[in-house]
């Protein structure tokens, strides 16, 4: 079936971008720690780090602040991390992890950090999926400044309250957190068939296929049935069910224009 492929991803949170301390709460205070550092590009960023391979049974949260999901149903999230190779760890213990989890918490209003740790450990998280790295580091990389940097993106959805927390719980990772990006899709405005449609949120689900209506350009109109563009869960547009046409009078020109009334033949 054929597709649009332009689509718009519409960032709702980017932590490359903060110029202060981001200040999530972390909890217990010895696991999650946030620090200034460098991305690949030595570009200055604010990350969270945490390391206790030698400690076994860590169950360390970092909680973001609220995030507005600005009225998307379903939200994406590009996690850009780094994580140390256990086998590279001397003597270390058989807890240390690779990995690490996301979840997130869904509520209508920002939540007062008085509320303390023993209401966040009990929150009702979701959980969206374990994360794995594609690479690790080891001792030799970390001397040498060579960054293996992983990108992961996941997605979740319906989300139906105003916005959402995320959750990362680490359990025996030595890892950092160089950033975080939270994104949803939208079908770009375009016009097609002489209809224009406009710029249309993506759905709950990644299948979710959002009908919109097409409005005919000036001079045109519709013909037979109305016309309508699906927006897919990728924020890109399916092929049109329906067409404008222009106006007695009027011709097309350059496939969605019509222009001038025709001249009448000279008798």
């Amino acid at each position: 079936m054929h597709r649009y492929v332009i689509n718009i991803s519409w960032t709702v949170m980017d932590t490359r971008t903060a110029t202060a301390e981001l200040g999530w709460i972390a909890y217990p205070a010895s696991g999650w720690e946030e620090v200034s550092g460098y991305d690949e590009n030595l570009n200055t960023i604010r990350t969270y780090q945490v390391c206790n391979v030698f400690e076994p049974s860590q169950n360390n949260w970092l909680l973001t602040t609220f995030i507005d999901r600005r009225g998307a149903q379903r939200v994406y999230v590009e996690m850009r991390f780094t994580v140390r190779d256990c086998s590279s760890i001397p003597s270390v213990p058989g807890s240390c992890k690779e990995t690490f989890n996301l979840y997130y918490y869904e509520t209508d209003s920002v939540i007062a950090t008085t509320k303390g740790t023993s209401f966040w450990m009990e929150a009702p998280y979701l959980k969206v999926d374990t994360i794995a790295a594609d690479e690790s580091f080891s001792q030799v990389d970390f001397g040498g400044r060579l960054m293996k940097v992983n990108t992961e993106v996941r997605s979740f959805g319906p989300l139906s309250r105003n916005g959402f927390y995320l959750a990362f719980q680490d359990y025996g990772a030595c890892m950092s957190l160089l950033s975080v990006r939270v994104f949803h899709k939208k079908c770009p405005s375009v016009v097609q068939n002489f209809a224009i449609f406009p710029e249309t949120m993506t759905g709950a689900e990644s299948t979710s296929l959002v009908i919109a209506r097409g409005t005919c350009i000036a001079n045109s109109e519709e013909v037979d049935v109305p016309i309508k563009l699906y927006c897919n869960g990728d924020g890109e547009w399916m092929v049109p069910i329906g067409s404008c046409t222009c106006k007695a009078g009027f011709e097309p020109d350059n496939g969605n224009v019509c222009r001038g009334e025709i001249s009448s033949p000279q008798s």
